[in-house]
């Protein structure tokens, strides 16, 4: 097949010969597969679960039939259907019997709420009649109590914050899906609601026997869960994506172990997790003062912390036991390496992830109690068998970076002391090596340059809890612009304008070179450039009009240079089509459930899996993965992203850019950076410690960068320190490319606010929906910009499309 057939939608074909893989049995297998191996067992006191065959069921709860899939917005995508629980039971054959009359209520009053124009997640929990109750305690053995969450792009989840601003109240006023949600929890959607309350109350009055389902995005309270000796046991089932009903089920049945282990720490109360405190302090800006103590390495290091926590990061039971014995720890030059045994010592199949933290010495620059540093998932290991795991990390990965010269300023340093390692299955449960790594000196690591320095954080945390003052420096006006600025209607929702590209002028090249002839080593890139245009090289770093089933616009479109226009598509949870095209994809879990594997290997099959449809459509670039980190539960788009911890973002990240690429399709990863809020997010300034930002809110980027080479990296909207991401050579050229050597092409998310010449001045290569070439030749008229900086980004975006087939 010719190179750029299929962007060119010529044929629309099965990718596999006799079928398509869209939504094939196989894809929707392995998400099935992936959600088992992602939900995480978090109590099951005197072996409820797996429940026996045979057992009688009662489903309590709306969420037994009102199941989320996902998140909305972006991470949304069409299926065929979706399980929810009740099918996943009813799967099962006779495996269990159920309570029909309850299901029948649930069912007619969520089919109900859809028909008043509810959406998934967003139903009311309705008044339990006592009357059903009574008949499901004399028929059930068991009951199950389903709770479900939504949340999507564009809002923030809602609580009883008593700091919430005007302004953001305001916001959410002018939310349609947010108005939806306030109403369906209005004591907020991270704590029960009155009428859960009391649906659950009615279960513990006639149950002994009581499991708890969660089928949610991001965390919640789970207190109630933990506290109450009422309730037996609990499944974290996350967001499973199209079969996560049926994940559900069998789990609970025993076809399948719990495998999964937290990728955040759940704390008693949302007040417990010091981002919360400012969350909602200002539209304008957030100030990230608890710095680098963020999730565990908060909770584990601060004085008065640790009482708090109700699971710890990286907990999760299983229904068999495992032995876990560091058998050595050593060091080379370079690495430190563990070999630990793992013994399945119970009677049930299942798998065991080994996590290694360090304690490194709190010198100078303090430092969180413990970090993780590696980790590894087993096999399946059957009752009585053994698996050797070998954990490795670089020395360099301890180091701190310091942002101030208490050492030496803007470098990474292991400072000296003692590092001690601990070896376990969760942040809580380890044990101490026997070996320790001590430096008798500090060791610069890494000798850097300042960046991205705050301009308005006052203070940040340190880990004895107290507040250090940072020095201020001059605030520059994020929307300065050489002439008049866009005014915010204007520049909102613009599409590309459709280019004639006709058959004719793709194949009569008029004596223009081709752009095929670069893709066959017939002409270099740069002879092909030199020959268009000012305004031909601006056409390319602006959006393209959408074809074929594509929504989110494309790139390139030069047809009488031979440059095809090649189709982009949302992820992450699926391929996102067209909504007008009819055609189902495969719906994945959502990418907090798949951290919670701990499983990379799994990671990079659903990247491949979901790549394989998206080179099926016609398309190209798909815009996934999203890692930014889980900083508060209230971000309405934490089930787009991965965990609070950066390595977990890093590997699982990279995991999925491997598969994806594998295919010859473009990953494109998301949100560059600090867009851990989406209040205001176009507009939102994070005033973040540079420190925080190297070892937090940058790192898992830099490790998908380093480890992945991804094709193309997103911008988020927000500013950094007073800065649009976008239109920062600090972060896009002197960080991205220069510290970390980015081969790739950058675009802005949808539609931001930053000013389309700046973003090409800093490195931003593609001005996503639509770009503004007459502003962009308006600055050049200016002598703001120049022709290099067009060519500059321009190349970038002509090698993402060589690298198409």
């Amino acid at each position: 097949m010719r190179k750029w057939t299929r962007v060119g939608f010529q044929p629309n074909l099965p990718l596999e010969e006799k079928r398509r893989v869209t939504e094939c049995k196989e894809h929707i297998r392995l998400s099935k597969e992936a959600a088992k191996e992602g939900m995480v067992l978090l109590k099951n006191e005197k072996k409820l679960l797996p429940l026996a065959e045979g057992t009688r069921l009662a489903l309590f709860g709306k969420g037994s039939f009102d199941y989320v899939k996902g998140g909305g917005g972006s991470g949304d995508v069409a299926v065929s259907y979706v399980h929810n629980l009740y099918d996943g039971f009813k799967m099962q054959g006779n495996a269990v019997m159920l309570y029909e009359p309850l299901a029948e209520f649930y069912r007619e009053n969520v089919q109900e709420q859809y028909r008043q124009g509810a959406m998934p997640g967003m139903t009311i929990e309705p008044e339990l009649p006592k009357g059903l109750a009574d008949g499901a305690k004399a028929f059930a053995d068991v009951a199950i109590v389903v709770i479900s969450r939504f949340s999507s792009e564009g809002w923030d989840r809602s609580s009883l914050d008593s700091q919430l601003s005007e302004m953001s109240r305001e916001e959410l006023e002018d939310n349609y899906m947010a108005k939806l949600i306030a109403k369906a929890f209005p004591e907020g959607d991270y704590f029960l609601t009155e009428n859960e309350k009391a649906m659950l109350n009615m279960v513990k009055e006639r149950f002994n026997r009581i499991a708890v389902v969660l089928n949610v995005g991001g965390i919640v309270d789970v207190s109630w869960i933990k506290n109450d000796d009422r309730i037996s046991a609990a499944l974290l089932g996350w967001q499973g994506g199209m079969e996560g009903g049926l994940a559900m089920a069998e789990l609970l049945l025993g076809k399948g172990n719990p495998s999964g282990k937290l990728t955040d720490t759940f704390a008693a109360s949302l007040d417990d997790y010091p981002s919360t405190e400012n969350f909602h302090e200002s539209c304008d800006y957030v100030n990230y003062t608890e710095d680098i103590y963020v999730g565990y390495r908060y909770f584990e290091t601060i004085p008065g912390a640790k009482e708090k926590v109700i699971y710890p990061f990286g907990y999760g039971l299983s229904y068999t036991d495992f032995r876990v014995h560091t058998d050595s720890v050593w060091e080379t030059s370079k690495h430190i390496f563990a070999e630990v045994h793992v013994t399945n010592t119970g009677n049930m199949a299942g798998k065991e992830v080994v996590q290694l933290y360090f304690n490194g010495p709190q010198g100078l620059l303090g430092n969180p109690a413990l970090r993780l540093a590696a980790f590894e998932k087993t096999r399946l290991l059957q009752p009585g068998e053994t698996q050797v795991v070998y954990l490795s990390f670089e020395k360099a990965d301890m180091a701190s970076y310091d942002d101030l010269g208490k050492i030496q300023k803007s470098a990474y340093i292991l400072e000296k002391g003692i590092y001690r390692f601990y070896i376990g299955i969760s942040v809580r449960d380890t044990e101490e090596a026997a070996y320790t790594f001590e430096l008798t000196e500090n060791i610069i690591v890494k000798q850097l340059s300042a960046h991205l320095v705050p301009t308005s954080l006052k203070e940040r945390m340190l880990s004895d809890g107290t507040f250090e003052m940072l020095p201020q420096y001059e605030c520059n006006d994020m929307n300065e612009c050489a002439f008049e600025k866009l005014k915010t209607e204007e520049e909102d929702c613009i599409v590309p304008e459709v280019r004639w590209c006709s058959r004719r002028k793709w194949f009569d090249n008029c004596g223009r070179k081709q752009f095929i002839d670069v893709a066959e080593g017939k002409l270099s890139l740069d002879e092909f450039m030199a020959q268009l245009s000012d305004k031909e090289l601006l056409h390319l770093l602006g959006g393209q009009p959408n074809t074929g089933v594509a929504n989110t616009f494309g790139l390139g479109n030069l047809p009488e240079y031979g440059v095809p226009s090649v189709m982009t598509a949302d992820g992450p949870a699926g391929l996102r089509l067209n909504i007008g095209c009819t055609v189902n994809t495969t719906a994945w879990p959502c990418a907090t459930l798949l951290a919670c594997t701990w499983n990379p290997a799994l990671v990079w099959q659903v990247g491949k899996a979901g790549a394989k449809e998206v080179k099926e459509n016609n398309l190209a670039v798909w815009l996934t993965p999203a890692v930014n980190i889980h900083r508060n539960p209230m971000c309405g788009r934490n089930f787009e992203y991965y965990s609070e911890d950066p390595l977990i973002a890093g590997k699982m990240g990279a995991a999925m850019v491997k598969g994806i690429q594998s295919q010859h399709i473009a990953a494109s990863v998301k949100h560059f950076t600090a867009n851990n809020k989406e209040t205001n997010r176009k507009n939102s300034d994070s005033r973040v410690s540079e420190r925080a930002l190297r070892e937090i809110y940058l790192k898992g980027f830099e490790i998908i960068v380093k480890e992945a080479q991804p094709w193309t990296i997103m911008s988020s909207y927000n500013a950094v320190n007073g800065h649009r991401t976008s239109e920062s050579y600090e972060l896009l050229t002197d960080i991205l490319r220069g510290e970390w050597g980015f081969q790739g092409m950058v675009t802005t998310d949808w539609w931001t606010c930053g000013e389309h010449y700046k973003e090409i001045k800093a490195g931003n290569d593609l001005k996503m929906a639509t770009g503004y070439p007459e502003r962009v030749k308006k600055a050049m008229e200016m002598g703001l910009l120049g022709r290099q900086e067009l060519e500059q980004s321009a190349r970038r975006v002509l090698e993402l499309i060589l690298k198409i087939d």
